[in-house]
């Protein structure tokens, strides 16, 4: 995760651990209100993966650019990473993929944190922790479209 991801603005973060939170008190979780603060939490994330995370790789802003020189992934892995991460923003945004998007989402997150622990000392290694909460909140909530994924795909074979 370069440096560019981690320094989205800061009420992004707050933003996305307040309607986890939401959400987790929510007294009916599969109510109308559970689902509405869950479909508001998947919009925002994509946000945040889309615009503040993936497209600064794809237009090779210089701080993304910096950070996967310094750990020796070049382009190439800038690049990569910004098309894994557009590619999850786009897929939380579709009913059969929101589930495996989120999983896809925080195992990604999981590489950030390493890369953060390992190359820059940990200086925004809490950024990959923080986002893998919603996101594994989503995984679990969202669960039952792994079911009409997998429908999908033995329809098509």
């Amino acid at each position: 995760m370069s440096e560019t991801t981690a320094s989205a603005p800061a009420g992004t973060t707050a933003t996305v651990t307040a309607i986890a939170i939401a959400i987790a008190e929510s007294a009916t979780p599969r109510g109308r209100r559970a689902r509405i603060a869950l479909r508001g939490l998947q919009i925002v994330l994509a946000l945040f993966y889309a615009v503040a995370s993936a497209l600064p790789k794809l237009i090779a802003h210089p701080s993304a650019a910096e950070s996967f020189q310094e750990i020796g992934w070049g382009s190439a892995g800038m690049y990569a990473i910004g098309v894994l991460e557009l590619a999850g923003a786009v897929a939380l945004l579709i009913p059969a993929l929101q589930s495996v998007a989120a999983v896809a989402l925080s195992a990604l997150m999981v590489g950030a944190f390493v890369v953060q622990m390992t190359y820059f000392d940990g200086e925004y290694a809490i950024t990959p922790l923080i986002l893998i909460l919603p996101l594994a909140l989503i995984a679990w909530a969202r669960r039952g479209s792994n079911a009409e994924l997998l429908r999908l795909v033995r329809r098509r074979a």
